[in-house]
């Protein structure tokens, strides 16, 4: 199973962010950068982690940030099937 799998399974779900920042050079301009990763939400651990990275090591000051997620595979999708196929 590859990690990506295992990580829907476990929960978590793509999320994607757009940060508005300022160039450090010229404050008065705005710059967007998109930010996807898997990430559970409502805490989006992985998301804030990346934030306070950007805070502490990144000259670009944040301006705002908006996100959205989405699970892609929920409880209602899978459900346990008792059976076999076999093939020749």
């Amino acid at each position: 199973m590859t990690n990506d799998m295992a990580m829907q399974l476990k929960g978590y779900g793509m999320t994607t962010a757009q940060i508005l920042y300022r160039m450090p050079d010229h404050q008065q301009f705005l710059q967007t950068y998109i930010w996807q990763h898997y990430d559970l939400a409502p805490d989006f651990p992985e998301m804030k982690s990346f934030l306070k990275f950007w805070q502490e090591k990144l000259d670009g000051p944040i301006h705002s940030v908006r996100y959205v997620h989405r699970r892609l595979i929920s409880a209602t999708e899978w459900r346990a099937l008792k059976g076999e196929f076999v093939i020749n």
